[in-house]
């Protein structure tokens, strides 16, 4: 299915500013097809005056549908639909005609030209399934008034209004969450059942009718949990189309106003409500949880940390070298383990960016080997963002790679190298290759049957942990080659 911009470029003369207009109508036109209880259609203008293409449309959420099909991206030639044209030549709204019948469904059509800096850029039709037409009530007959309004304000230029912006909210109200109309003085109207229980939660307990809405929610709801009052007034007033936010210690909405004009005038507002208290709880739950797990992976962190350091001090305090050096590789493991925990600490996600946790264990493996002037970690290419689970053990994996490269592939006390880490996403799987340029693998040297530790711990990590492949050879020129290969989601 195409989208806007694609029909615009390939079918239509629409410059920057029409397209514009045409996003920000659309942005609020889900609010007009359920007020209309319609689907909506934007009709574009072929380029050559051949007819319209179809580029978007919208379906109502208050009743039934009169398109089954996506009809997006097609094409109506010039004649095939009179109402489109006159609307598009006539430059106004046109509901004359019979309804038309699809799949034995009757629909009424109803053409609203969109006009911009003096011409009309687009065409939208207004079909109702008549089907679902009973005898309104009182909250319907509000909507459908309220639906002309808003469709005779973008005949004539007035809606979306000029320097309109869309929605802060994600979560912004819809016309079912709760529905008051106000008049010019900004009294209301009418208030439908979910508007009124809105405002039953914030304690009110008479009837929303003929209130002065601002003023009655400056009573309700405390000042420092609603916004200044020179918004609180433009909104609840109706002169203002924007959103704000507002509540108690129990209870928070998002407030939304739609001004509506009538030649030229202020007539009113339609104000939608939406309870968002369940929501911002959930926020703040999140918050918190989120505070709670950075503070744990902290603590770790630093319990890691202490480790390491109980560690040197051992290390420090025994003769013996082969002890010396056992107690540095422990060092290091429960150090990348921390580096780990630190990365967590500082923002909680189920993914962890992990291009910067191995440059510093390939910078804490050479330092911690006294090789930092000689032996140089260089990683190419990124490994991007990898899940929590899986980043502590590739970080041991890498941290005990890079151990054996400096250790075994540069044994002589002067000798300097370069050992490359190069991290590559392929279908699903992640594959590291570490390559250094020294003294390469021993003869007969068989990875099966190695007893060395740090080897073991590798295997076992990647075999068991990660679910992946590990392959140890001479390198392509010199030195020695380790791959790992293991899935992105194991």
């Amino acid at each position: 299915m195409p989208s806007l911009l694609e029909l615009v470029r390939s079918h239509t003369d629409l410059d920057e500013a029409d397209v514009g207009v045409l996003q920000l109508l659309m942005a609020d036109w889900q609010i007009i097809a359920d007020l209309s209880f319609a689907d909506l259609v934007l009709w574009l203008p072929d380029r050559a005056g051949e007819g319209f293409w179809a580029a978007a449309q919208m379906r109502p959420t208050t009743g039934p549908t009169a398109y089954v099909d996506d009809i997006v991206g097609t094409f109506v030639p010039v004649g095939r639909r009179q109402m489109l044209d006159r609307a598009y030549a006539d430059a106004r709204l046109v509901r004359e005609g019979d309804p038309e019948w699809r799949d034995d469904v009757p629909v009424r059509v109803e053409t609203i030209p969109v006009p911009h800096g003096g011409r009309v850029i687009a065409v939208i039709a207004r079909n109702t399934n008549l089907l679902g037409v009973r005898t309104p009530s009182r909250l319907e007959l509000s909507y459908l008034q309220s639906a002309a309004e808003l469709t005779a304000m973008i005949a004539s230029g007035d809606f979306p209004p000029v320097g309109a912006q869309r929605s802060d909210h994600a979560d912004s109200p819809r016309v079912g969450d709760g529905f008051v109309r106000v008049d010019a003085d900004g009294r209301v109207g009418y208030a439908s059942p979910n508007a009124l229980s809105v405002y039953r939660r914030l304690g009110l307990s008479g009837d929303l009718d003929g209130q002065d809405l601002a003023a009655l929610t400056r009573r309700l709801v405390p000042p420092r949990r609603r916004p200044d009052e020179e918004t609180l007034s433009a909104v609840l007033g109706g002169r203002l189309h924007r959103d704000t936010e507002l509540g108690d210690d129990q209870v928070s909405l998002i407030v939304r106003a739609i001004p509506l004009r009538a030649r030229g005038e202020h007539i009113g507002a339609l104000v939608l409500l939406r309870d968002v208290s369940d929501l911002r709880r959930r926020d703040r739950e999140l918050v918190t949880k989120d505070a709670t797990i950075r503070e744990i992976h902290h603590r770790v962190k630093n319990n890691l940390q202490t480790v390491a350091a109980l560690l040197r001090l051992q290390a420090r305090r025994i003769d013996s070298v082969e002890a010396k050096l056992a107690l540095e590789e422990a060092v290091r493991r429960v150090g990348s383990i921390a580096i780990v925990h630190e990365t967590l600490s500082q923002e909680v996600l189920d993914e962890v960016a992990f291009d910067e946790i191995a440059d510093r264990l390939g910078a804490m493996v050479t330092d911690v080997g006294a090789r930092a002037d000689r032996v140089v970690v260089h990683r190419k290419g990124s490994f991007g963002v990898l899940p929590n689970e899986s980043a502590t053990a590739l970080a041991m994996v890498l941290t005990e790679l890079l151990q054996n490269a400096v250790e075994h592939g540069y044994p002589d006390e002067g000798q300097a190298g370069r050992i490359t880490v190069e991290p590559q996403r392929l279908a699903g799987r992640l594959r590291v290759t570490v390559d250094d340029d020294g003294v390469g693998l021993p003869t007969g040297f068989d990875p099966d049957t190695s007893l060395n530790l740090g080897l073991s711990i590798v295997r076992t990590l990647v075999e068991s942990e990660l679910g992946g492949l590990l392959e140890l050879r001479s390198g392509p020129d010199r030195g020695a080659r380790v791959v790992v290969d293991v899935p992105l989601d194991p």
